[in-house]
């Protein structure tokens, strides 16, 4: 290696491993000009430089019985990956999130004599707390998100630092409310409901059916309400058939992207559990947690649960400081009575905002900075 050139292979799936990924190349070209960076990446990382030979979207499911119906793709671009960064001898493998499909690549290219990094630690903490072997033999290093994760893995022996979480950095500690709300088109009266049922396809057909009958229900209840629904790219042709099926009535504001806009904007959001979840808590803004899956899916991870919240808001946390409603439970009654009840109680959002600005806080470390500069000491080591 160069002293100003790594070359770097990288893995990331779907639209938030992307994003997580590009904040991270912004700073490896930040200290190192003529780094390269190729493998499966997303179009944040595509704008970075990143050498896509394969999408990121190519990952994008979930779910047990969802990634079993996609296995053999999957399984496919895996191999062909290894072998062909095998053939590069990059100066380090580094896995975005998707342990799934990165830990046993991972491992693979450990055992060759590869470097391999974990960027964002699986959530050994949440499930699945046997993974933390499999993360031990795959894995140099884990760069983790949040404060209390590096414990966990050192006393299993896997090295690891807290480097905060990029989207810290990247969202303002004051969220920009008015300028949002002015290029949305919306006024500074409006009451604005943000509805994110997922990145994923597999998310918006489980999800999206619920979200928009629970918006219909809201505009019967309170027609002064609108409504924005962020897509991810490529989704419209998806998103908008099923509003026009379940939401007749409410007045849905489609948005190409602009999901942080969309947050800034919102007095509330109704939003699928994921990363999207800790945006909205940077975001300041009060929130209905909701996810549908495939039935056996489900079970499958409801008995691995460790605790008892999925949301990182109430993980972070530890409590539910907003509501969490799964499966049945998600049922479009009930989403729109949890949004009102967030409506009607402004000294409750108040107190919080207040609690978000603590994590918010907490986690803002200048990840770009201190994620590369771990990275340079492991490619020194």
């Amino acid at each position: 290696m160069s002293a100003d050139a790594p070359r770097l292979a990288m893995v990331a799936g779907e639209a938030s491993g992307d994003l997580l990924a590009s904040l991270l190349l912004d700073g490896v070209r930040t200290r190192w000009p003529h780094a390269r960076a190729f493998g499966i990446g997303g179009p944040q990382m595509a704008k970075r430089g990143f050498d896509a030979w394969w999408p990121s979207d190519k990952l994008a499911v979930r779910g047990y019985v969802e990634v079993l119906r996609h296995y053999r793709e999957i399984a496919g671009i895996r191999r062909a990956l290894g072998e062909r960064v095998l053939k590069q001898r990059p100066d380090a493998f580094i896995g975005v999130d998707a342990p799934d499909f990165n830990l046993g690549l991972a491992q693979r290219l450990r055992d060759a004599g590869l470097r391999t990094i974990q960027f964002v630690c699986p959530s050994v903490w949440a499930w699945r707390a046997s993974r933390v072997n499999t993360i031990a033999r795959a894995v140099d290093h884990v760069l983790c998100l949040f404060p209390f994760e590096p414990e966990i893995l050192q006393r299993a022996g896997v090295a690891a630092t807290f480097v905060g979480h990029p989207l810290a950095d990247a969202i303002p500690l004051q969220p920009p409310r008015s300028a949002s709300r002015a290029a949305l088109g919306l006024a500074e009266g409006d009451t604005v409901v943000a509805l994110l049922p997922g990145s994923r396809r597999s998310e918006i057909q489980a999800n999206a059916p619920a979200f928009l009958q629970a918006a219909d229900r809201l505009h019967a209840q309170r027609p002064e309400l609108r409504f924005v629904l962020p897509m991810a790219p490529g989704l419209r042709d998806l998103i908008a058939p099923l509003v026009a099926q379940w939401a007749r009535r409410a007045p849905i504001a489609l948005l190409d992207g602009q999901s942080h806009e969309a947050l800034a904007a919102c007095d509330v959001t109704l939003i699928a559990s994921g990363t999207a979840t800790l945006e909205a808590a940077l975001f300041k803004r009060p929130m209905v947690i909701a996810y549908r899956m495939n039935a056996l899916s489900y079970q499958i991870m409801k008995r691995m649960r460790l605790q008892p919240w999925i949301g990182l808001p109430n993980i972070l946390c530890r409590e539910f400081v907003v509501p969490e409603l799964l499966q049945h439970d998600a049922s479009p009654a009930a989403l729109a009575g949890a949004v009102v009840q967030w409506l009607d109680a402004p000294a409750r959002r108040d107190a919080l905002a207040d609690r978000f600005l603590e994590i918010h806080h907490l986690l803002r470390r200048d990840t770009a900075r201190t994620a590369t500069d771990a990275i340079a000491q492991i490619l020194a080591g």
